[in-house]
C-alpha cells in the first residue's frame, strides 16, 4: 500500500470529549508528512452591540473576546505539545464564527482528508449523546468525519450493504494507510421489517405469510453473500477480515455487533439528504452516531463536486 500523507483537521473546545478526540489522534499511526491542523472556534459577542449602550458594549465585547481567544490559544498550545512527533506536522488555528460552520469551512479550504471531533461538545441539548456541533459537522462536512468515543484504533467494523455510499466508506480501508494491518468485521444487516403487503388480503394469511417468508429468506441470503464477498475482497487486499450477517433494525444490530466484537471504530457510509422535514444524513447513521459504544467514522456520499484525493494535493 502506498503511504500517502494526509491532512487531518481536529476540532477542540476544551471539553472532556475533545480530549478523547486528541487522544485518539495521538494513537493513530499517521503516514509520514501528515499535516494535523487543530482548531478551536468561538462566536463573536456581536449581540451586545445592539444594546442602547453600544459604545460601552463594544468595549466589553472586545475584552470578552480577547479572553476567549487567549483561552483558546492556551488550549491549542497544550494540544500541539501532545500531538507533535517526528514525521507529523502540527499547526493550530483559532477560528471566529459558529463552531460547526467554521470547522466545515476550514475543512473545505484546507482541504481535509478527515475531520476528527469529540462525541459531545458544548451543545444545548444535554440529553443527546452526540453534541450539536459534531452533528452539524457530520451533516455538512466535505470530508469523512471521525467522531471519537475512545482512544483505540485497532478493530474495525465495516457496515456493508453494497450501496454506493457504503462502497465509498469501504474504499478507505484500501486507500488510507491508517487502516493497514487492521482487523475488519464486515457486517451486513437484513433490515427487511414487516412488508407492507402482508396485510392483504388478511394479516397472517397463509399466502402472504409464505410470500413474506420467501422474501425474508432471499434478503438474508443476499446480505450473507454481500458480507462474505466484501470480506473476501478485503482479505485479497491484505486485511484480516471476517463476515457477519444479522437480522433486525440496522442501527441496533450494528451497535450490537460493535459491542460483541469490542470494535474500536465503526466505518459506515451514509446518503446525503436534503429538505427541511428530514435529517441531512440517514437515520441509520444518525442512530449509530448517537449510541455507538466506540468511535464512528462516517463517510457521507460525495458527488463529483468533491474531487480532492488523499495524497494528490501535495
Amino acid at each position: 500500500m502506498e503511504r500517502n500523507a494526509m491532512r487531518v483537521l481536529v476540532g477542540i473546545d476544551g471539553s472532556a470529549a475533545a480530549d478523547v478526540a486528541v487522544g485518539l489522534v495521538s494513537r493513530i499511526e499517521w503516514p509520514p508528512e501528515t499535516e494535523v491542523v487543530v482548531v478551536e472556534a468561538f462566536e463573536p459577542s456581536s449581540g451586545l452591540l445592539s444594546a442602547p449602550w453600544a459604545e460601552l458594549a463594544l468595549i466589553e465585547a472586545e475584552g470578552l473576546e480577547d479572553q476567549i481567544k487567549a483561552e483558546a490559544e492556551r488550549n491549542l498550545a497544550n494540544v500541539q505539545r501532545q500531538l507533535e512527533r517526528p514525521g507529523l506536522t502540527v499547526r493550530t488555528e483559532v477560528l471566529c464564527g459558529r463552531p460547526s460552520t467554521a470547522i466545515v469551512e476550514r475543512a473545505r479550504t484546507l482541504p481535509a482528508d478527515v475531520i476528527v471531533l469529540g462525541s459531545r461538545g458544548h451543545g444545548t441539548i444535554g440529553s443527546m449523546l452526540l453534541g450539536s456541533v459534531s452533528a452539524e459537522v457530520v451533516d455538512h462536512a466535505p470530508a469523512p468525519v471521525l467522531v471519537a468515543r475512545g482512544t483505540k484504533f485497532g478493530r474495525v467494523l465495516l457496515a456493508w450493504d453494497g450501496s454506493a455510499c457504503a462502497a465509498q466508506a469501504a474504499d478507505l480501508l484500501g486507500s488510507w494507510p491508517i487502516f493497514a494491518g487492521r482487523s475488519v468485521n464486515v457486517v451486513s444487516v437484513d433490515d427487511l421489517g414487516n412488508a407492507w403487503w402482508t396485510g392483504f388480503p388478511e394479516p397472517g394469511a397463509a399466502e402472504t405469510s409464505s410470500m413474506y417468508r420467501l422474501s425474508s429468506d432471499a434478503a438474508r441470503s443476499t446480505h450473507d453473500r454481500l458480507a462474505h464477498q466484501k470480506a473476501d475482497e478485503l482479505r485479497t487486499g491484505g486485511l484480516d477480515a471476517e463476515a457477519e450477517h444479522r437480522d433486525g433494525d440496522a442501527a441496533t444490530q450494528l451497535i450490537a455487533a460493535a459491542t460483541a466484537h469490542r470494535s474500536d471504530v465503526i466505518l459506515m457510509g451514509t446518503h446525503g439528504r436534503t429538505g427541511l422535514a428530514r435529517l441531512v444524513i440517514g437515520s441509520v447513521a444518525r442512530n449509530v452516531l448517537h449510541h455507538a459504544p466506540c468511535s464512528v467514522l462516517v463517510v457521507r456520499e460525495q458527488k463529483a463536486a468533491n474531487t480532492h484525493k488523499t495524497g494528490q494535493s501535495g
